[in-house]
């Protein structure tokens, strides 16, 4: 098949799973042709298979804000009749579903006849698509796309409890390739962090609100009163500053490591024995999923998809948000005895192979099939 992608080319969950699952299907053979404003931050290397396509957006001193959904689907029209692909597959609601749907329609008055797969990643559902100014454009988007997927149960309950959705919703989890991650603790460097008869507490996130880091520094506070431990905190954002603050405050200086964005998270998530994600909402928990895949347990909220992926008293254990004192009392439970730490780390690695790519993968080509032929039926 040969299928365009379109996502956000940043760090951010949305543009991260948009490339890995473009540069898996580029493997079993499908041509892949990424559709954005910027090269995608995890495409490392162009092949054969993949192609990138810039969308400009040109300069115009009459316009505010410059019309960057109008440029978006103007260049998807020009790619689908270039490159003759199949299929549209578009992460995030606004603005990708709705630059999508004008691009069909303009490539109908060609009669060009080309399915869109919308997929729904979280805040463009429950931040941004329910502000009421885009509300009737995220629910005409979603209703007017061919196929629809969210990546948790979750995700979907809150579109459909917040939106006037007529489309089914497809629920295919967000995935991890597994292989990539069979690294040997042997090849971890832990000194380098801590001493050797320190735990390694970690957090790895954009430091927004929503993430309570304010919760993962308190948390660490009392953990480490009982347990040697170091906490590593990976990430620039907002609440950096007032966690700062904080753990001067508490005069944990010499125990909190902030080290910024990091391109070494996986070698991080290696070192570390307990992952904290106490976030007010998340959509799936990608984060919770990438640390468990390096058989790191998780405590974690029981917001949004995260019970999905973090099973409790399995690979971790969830709290309700902001119950800092449950989580602490935890993360104690696991760090203070070691065949305890190591049953939790073993689960934690195999529930995170439940969310292999290879798994996963297949369920979308399956849908982009599906859309196909539904296309050509009605055609």
């Amino acid at each position: 098949m040969r299928i365009g992608v379109v996502c956000y080319p940043t760090f951010g969950g949305s543009g991260v799973v948009a490339t890995e699952l473009g540069m898996e299907l580029s493997k079993r053979g499908h041509e892949i042709h990424f559709i954005t404003y910027k090269q995608p931050v995890r495409l490392e290397q162009l092949t054969g298979n993949i192609k990138f396509h810039e969308v400009n957006v040109p300069e115009y001193p009459l316009f505010h804000f410059q019309p960057y959904e109008l440029a978006l689907s103007s260049k998807l029209v020009t790619m689908v009749k270039l490159h003759k692909i199949e299929v549209l597959h578009v992460h995030y609601a606004i603005p990708h579903a709705y630059a999508g749907y004008m691009a069909k329609k303009m490539l109908e008055e060609e009669g060009i006849f080309i399915p869109m797969v919308t997929t729904l990643h979280g805040t463009d559902i429950t931040l941004v698509g329910n502000h009421p100014f885009y509300k009737p454009a995220v629910t005409f988007s979603i209703n007017n796309s061919d196929v629809v997927t969210s990546v948790s149960q979750s995700l979907k309950e809150d579109t459909l409890k917040l939106f006037q959705i007529k489309k089914e919703i497809e629920v295919v989890p967000n995935f991890i390739d597994v292989a990539k991650y069979k690294i040997g603790f042997t090849e971890c460097q832990r000194t380098l962090m801590a001493d050797e008869d320190e735990k390694i507490i970690s957090h790895v996130s954009n430091f927004r609100p929503v993430k309570r880091i304010l919760d993962i520094i308190r948390i660490f506070y009392i953990v480490q009163k009982t347990i040697k431990s170091k906490l590593i905190m990976v990430g620039e954002g907002p609440e950096k500053e007032k966690a700062e603050f904080l753990v001067q405050e508490l005069g944990l200086q010499d125990k909190v490591v902030f080290l910024g964005q990091s391109n070494e998270v996986d070698k991080i998530l290696c070192f570390s024995d307990l992952f904290l994600l106490p976030s007010e909402k998340e959509s799936f928990g990608l984060a919770a999923l990438e640390a468990m895949v390096n058989g790191v347990p998780v405590i974690s909220s029981n917001s949004g998809g995260l019970p999905e992926v973090n099973i409790h008293g399995i690979s971790g254990y969830l709290s309700e948000v902001g119950n800092i004192d449950e989580m602490a009392a935890n993360a104690i439970k696991i760090l203070e005895d070691e065949s305890t730490l190591e049953k939790f780390k073993l689960n934690a690695r195999e529930q995170a192979t439940a969310f292999d790519i290879h798994k996963i993968v297949p369920i979308y080509e399956k849908l982009y099939e599906k859309a196909i032929m539904e296309i050509e039926k009605a055609e």
